[in-house]
């Protein structure tokens, strides 16, 4: 909050009042976004995990459990070899596509990327269905959006700042993910449980930790009036913010889920 202070203590000449209607417009763009990039996941995944199910035994070679089986998508997603590129290609776009469409692509194609990667990872994420009981789920979602509320609230509105602990948490990420890595073929219970207690919360500081900088960065450039870098920045925002609840949620379903 004290950069954002000084931020605008710099925008001389600009009509303070202006700035904080933009704000406010800005921030209502990255959530209405991440929304909506919620809603196409969920749907997502809902739709693949019901073509991927069947009780019906006959052609089907692979049972989930008693009276539940594969049908021939289900095998082939999550099966054969295709199951890694399901897992891997979301996180494949964020390292190797995202950089390259916000400096390259226009408002317009980044928020068509952002929904396209959006689907993307509705498919990768359709195997909780498979796992996990539809009320669990629910439930778990529910207890994120309060989570996720009152963290972002937080990072909005705290007088401290924050922008010194965004190379510890990605160092955090970094390490969380080559953990998750080892224990694919560890399989290890006791591992998998660490993993999630430090995932939910490296991505909570995450969460107030992205919106403070959304913040900031709406502040220290619409003095400039590039409407096309805000129009960006705001579908990058919504990203961040969409990726911290994601994995927050799929964090605390390791703890509150119920298997079917």
């Amino acid at each position: 909050m004290a950069e954002f202070d000084t931020i605008r203590s710099r925008a001389i000449g600009v009509d303070q009042a202006q700035i904080d209607e933009g704000l406010r417009a800005h921030m209502n763009k990255v959530y209405a976004t991440m929304s909506g990039g919620l809603a196409i996941t969920a749907a997502g995944a809902w739709a693949i995990a019901n073509l991927s199910v069947t009780n019906d035994p006959i052609g089907a070679t692979i049972a989930l459990r008693e009276g539940v089986y594969l049908t021939g998508l289900g095998e082939t997603l999550f099966a054969t070899p295709l199951r890694w590129v399901v897992m891997f290609a979301p996180l494949a776009f964020l390292l190797f596509g995202w950089g390259a469409l916000m400096r390259r692509g226009s408002a317009a194609a980044v928020s068509l990327g952002f929904f396209i990667f959006a689907a993307v990872m509705g498919i990768s994420m359709s195997a909780i269905f498979l796992v996990f009981t539809p009320f669990s789920i629910v439930q778990t979602f529910l207890v994120t959006a309060i989570a996720f509320a009152g963290l972002s609230l937080w990072g909005y509105t705290t007088k401290r700042d924050i922008s010194g602990w965004g190379s510890f948490l990605i160092m955090g990420v970094i390490g969380l993910l080559v953990a998750m890595i080892v224990n694919i073929f560890l399989q290890s219970p006791a591992m998998m449980f660490a993993i999630s207690a430090i995932g939910v919360l490296i991505f909570a500081a995450l969460t107030a930790f992205y919106t403070q900088q959304i913040k900031n960065d709406y502040v220290a450039h619409a003095v400039h009036g590039d409407q096309e870098w805000l129009d960006k920045a705001a579908i990058d925002g919504a990203l961040s913010l969409y990726i911290s609840f994601l994995n927050m949620f799929q964090f605390l379903l390791m703890f509150l889920g119920q298997q079917e």
